[in-house]
């Protein structure tokens, strides 16, 4: 009837954003469409190195140490085994390249103005006298020319990521939250799957996924911390929600992280706090 009301279906997702709550390379079932993800999971025991032949299995680049991080529920992968003829595309060799020093690394250029010196016991930095917008546009035309399919500048990825830390400091979100968080968010820029309209929705639900995954957060904690993203980010928690299973899809359903991935991220977080 013209006269109801109209009614949009649930999940989250308004018609008004779904361009917005979209991301490149990311397909999500829609209009009744079925889209299998069996591709990204794999048996609980492949976590475990096994003695395997090397025609069976090939190791991937998700080993990690067999140490822990304080003060939350992450549990390290030590090793994930890749069946032998599994189809391994570009994003995937992407994902398993991941430094997660590229972005942090304090001998990253930052224009011709900046000189780092790494001496024995120390470093240091020479910056002559320069404007600051100067250095910043230094800094994101070379980091553009390196990464030329990547979306957003050096200096927005960083004040992102200042975001989310400030706001997992508000939440009381353990440092190894955090750095999961971080690395949930650096494996998607450098795929070059950010951009302008979504990169607030995804540092969001990067935050969000990495709490859930390693906090033991309660239902109330959880409303607390969409209330307080939602507020920092300044975007709908509905959008929010609905983002977050893209977010998960494009991670390849991979939470759980190797621990050389998250510590230097968390080595980071501890020494600055």
């Amino acid at each position: 009837m013209d006269g109801q009301k109209q009614r949009h279906p649930s999940g989250g997702v308004s018609v008004s954003t779904e361009m917005v709550l979209g991301m490149e390379g990311v397909e999500l079932g829609a209009d009744g469409k079925v889209v299998s993800y069996a591709k990204f999971l794999y048996p609980t025991n492949a976590l475990v190195v096994r003695k395997a032949d090397s025609h069976s299995a090939v190791p991937s680049c998700r080993a990690g140490a067999s140490r822990s991080l304080p003060g939350s529920r992450y549990k390290p992968v030590t090793a994930k085994m890749i069946p032998a003829g599994a189809e391994i595309g570009s994003e995937a060799g992407e994902v398993a390249e991941y430094d997660p020093n590229l972005l942090d690394d304090p001998q990253w250029p930052c224009g011709k103005h900046k000189r780092v010196l790494i001496f024995a016991s120390y470093m240091t930095t020479v910056i002559e006298y320069v404007k600051p917008s100067d250095l910043k546009k230094d800094m994101n035309e070379t980091f553009r020319e390196k990464f030329p399919h990547i979306k957003l500048t050096l200096s927005k990825i960083r004040s992102l990521k200042r975001e989310m830390r400030n706001l997992s400091e508000e939440c009381n979100l353990e440092p190894v939250t955090v750095s999961m968080a971080y690395v949930y968010f650096e494996k998607l820029v450098l795929q070059g799957k950010l951009n302008k309209q979504n990169r607030k929705l995804c540092a969001g639900a990067c935050v969000l996924l990495a709490a859930k995954i390693s906090s033991d957060l309660r239902k109330h904690e959880v409303k607390h911390l969409i209330d307080k993203l939602e507020e920092r980010f300044r975007f709908n928690r509905r959008d929010l929600i609905g983002f977050e299973f893209t977010v998960l899809v494009a991670l390849e359903l991979a939470l759980y992280l190797p621990e050389n991935q998250v510590l230097p991220h968390y080595r980071r977080l501890t020494q600055q706090s």
